[in-house]
């Protein structure tokens, strides 16, 4: 952890943040594509939830907390950017296009759209980024049993999201 790294960047030292966004800007960057789909409203939102990570960090209680914290923000972001195209109704994971794997990407790319942003960031976290349940309990500050359950919710959706796809 970077407790002290998250402190110095709370007192001001852009030095320190700098690290700390050197640091996660990958992780966010990510999370940010995988709900967004679109690469450059994913740059976006990345941009602007460490714009907002600056702007807020003084207030910061919990340095410790500083990767839940700035997830948070990201989802948020991520709502954001989503209500602003609110009339954009196409949702692309992947560059594959064309061919059965297109029409495929397709019906999942549409599910996984109409998923809620925290269905999708829960389900990214976890399957995209490969982070275990105990992990992202930590990041979120919530029990493992509550990710377990949100986790079990999102799957379900998605599947139901699927299976209405393909009718």
């Amino acid at each position: 952890m970077d407790a002290s790294l998250v402190e110095r960047a709370r007192k001001a030292d852009a030095d320190a943040f700098d690290e700390l966004v050197r640091r996660r800007i990958d992780a966010v960057y990510r999370t940010a594509v995988g709900i967004l789909g679109e690469p450059s409203d994913a740059r976006d939102a990345t941009q602007e939830a460490f714009v907002l990570a600056w702007r807020q960090l003084p207030s910061l209680r919990e340095p410790e907390r500083f990767d839940a914290w700035l997830n948070r923000i990201t989802i948020n972001c991520c709502r954001m950017a989503l209500r602003r195209r609110r009339g954009v109704s196409e949702l692309r994971l992947t560059a594959d296009v064309g061919g059965t794997e297109g029409n495929g990407s397709a019906i999942f790319d549409n599910a996984f759209e109409r998923l809620t942003v925290d269905q999708r960031a829960i389900l990214l976290e976890h399957h995209l980024d490969g982070r275990p349940v105990a992990e992202i309990a930590e990041r979120l500050g919530i029990p493992a049993g509550t990710v377990k359950s949100r986790l079990f919710a999102a799957r379900r959706a998605l599947e139901r999201a699927l299976e209405e796809e393909q009718r």
